[in-house]
């Protein structure tokens, strides 16, 4: 399985995580993004994610087939969160099944890199000071400028 999906809803890792499991392949790395209650300085309530979702999803697909076809991996699969999630909610999850740990280490890492600065979802930060703002996202910083003015 090679493949990237957007979740409006939890999902169980474990359940995910079975579906890599294969004889051929001897190692499996995963990692998941939680969110966390702080943020540069700032108490952090809960957050939003959103997604061009068409783009999303072809931009996503394509880094983790081109991660499986760099590091030669037999499985690999992320999901992404969008909607509102509470602190300690799972808001990504990459899992990478290979024939050795090194290839599953390194197209895991080469595919939450690549997730996080290609695929065009971003994430809303609500602050317990009654602020909110959007991170790493130009876009909607330029947007909420332009607005402004």
């Amino acid at each position: 399985m090679i493949g990237f999906r957007i979740a409006e809803y939890k999902f169980k890792p474990e359940k995910e995580r079975d579906s890599l499991v294969t004889s051929s392949c001897g190692g499996y790395v995963s990692f998941e993004g939680w969110v966390r209650n702080r943020n540069e300085g700032q108490e952090v309530l809960r957050l939003e994610y959103q997604a061009y979702e068409v783009l999303a999803l072809k931009e996503g697909g394509r880094i983790v087939v081109e991660a499986a076809k760099l590091f030669p991996v037999q499985n690999a699969l992320c999901i992404h969160r969008v909607g509102e999630l509470e602190i300690g909610d799972l808001a990504v999850w990459v899992g990478v099944s290979a024939g050795h740990r090194d290839e599953a280490f390194k197209a895991c890492r080469y595919i939450i890199d690549e997730i996080k600065s290609r695929v065009p979802i971003w994430k809303k930060e609500y602050y317990v000071s009654g602020d909110s703002g959007w991170v790493n996202c130009e876009v909607c910083a330029s947007n909420a400028h332009d607005h402004h003015d």
